[in-house]
């Protein structure tokens, strides 16, 4: 019996793998697939009526909550049906086992049902209450996203592509929702600052899961870290390039204000720069909101930059 007893304490502990949290059904199960902390993504729609100073009227207001709401719902619809055609594979990562299409909170079909739901409302709610622009945009960013999900993320350089443009999308809507001409500079630095962030984030994913089974981001085994590295390092050269320009692009309108708060907004941008370029080469650098919100020092940096660029705008 003493020995019985021994060997029982010796015996190791089953390690019992968290499950959906108790009494989550399926609704808590589509809004967590939804990815409700990527939605901060989405406040990109503001950055051109920011930008051009158009962002303070009621009006401007009401139609950039419009469509953040619409590509907010656009891009809930990808997620699932990225989730419900990735459930199988999630299984074998040790942290996308967790989601909830993945462990069988949400069935597959239901999310299907509910991703096709949303990425029709998106595009048609747009038609009727927004210019034709935004209607397209929200199209074209389904069907690329989808085209993603189904084989184009398994295609080298073009799913880097395809998830900038993403970003890039997100800057313009808000432009074309109010008819704000989108400066070209402003479209480089959006889009290469994206790019940047985006390798950035493959970058680290190779350095963590480097000789470790259950990837399921099957070209991480195609990218080298040292191609990845090149290309975050290339596009946030080229960002910073391009703001600079931006700052510097009068556009013939006579400045009053105390300071040149526009092209001083430019230090604080290179900052924020070499600050995220830190996570980079540490491979810690995870999703973009992740990264600015757990480093106060970057978060500080952005808000600095916030002020600056807003001082400009309003001139004073």
């Amino acid at each position: 019996m003493a020995d019985t007893a021994v060997l029982r304490q010796r015996a190791p502990e089953r390690r019992r793998e968290p499950g959906p949290p108790r009494g989550a059904g399926v609704p808590a199960g589509l809004l967590r697939t939804a990815r409700p902390r990527q939605w901060i993504k989405n406040v990109l729609v503001v950055a051109a009526p920011a930008a051009a100073g158009e962002l303070f009227s009621w009006y401007a207001l009401g139609r950039l909550a419009l469509v953040f709401a619409l590509f907010t719902a656009c891009a809930a619809a990808v997620y699932l049906v990225n989730d419900a055609r990735d459930a199988e594979a999630d299984r074998a990562h040790p942290v996308k086992r967790h989601r909830p299409v993945a462990a069988g909170q949400v069935p597959v079909p239901v999310a299907y049902v509910a991703g096709g739901a949303l990425g029709v409302l998106g595009p048609v709610v747009a038609a009727w209450l927004c210019p034709p622009a935004v209607a397209v945009v929200l199209t074209a960013y389904l069907a690329m996203q989808l085209a993603y999900c189904v084989s184009l993320k398994h295609v080298l350089v073009v799913d880097l592509a395809v998830v900038t443009t993403g970003f890039l999308m997100r800057a313009m809507i808000g432009g074309l929702a109010l008819g704000i001409p989108l400066s070209r500079w402003f479209l480089v630095t959006t889009g290469f600052g994206a790019l940047f962030m985006v390798a950035a984030k493959r970058y680290s994913e190779a350095v963590q899961m480097a000789g470790k089974a259950g990837a399921t981001r099957a070209l991480l085994t195609e990218y080298t870290t040292g191609y990845l590295r090149f290309v975050w390092q290339l596009a946030a050269g080229v960002a910073v390039l391009g703001y600079c320009l931006w700052a510097m692009e009068e556009g013939g309108v006579p400045h009053t204000s105390v300071l040149p708060w526009r092209q001083l907004s430019m230090v604080a941008f290179v900052l924020a720069v070499l600050r995220y370029a830190i996570f980079a080469d540490r491979g810690t650098a995870g999703e973009p909101e992740d990264v600015v919100l757990r480093d106060r020092a970057l978060a500080l940096i952005g808000v600095v930059w916030a002020a600056m660029y807003g001082l400009a705008v309003a001139n004073w």
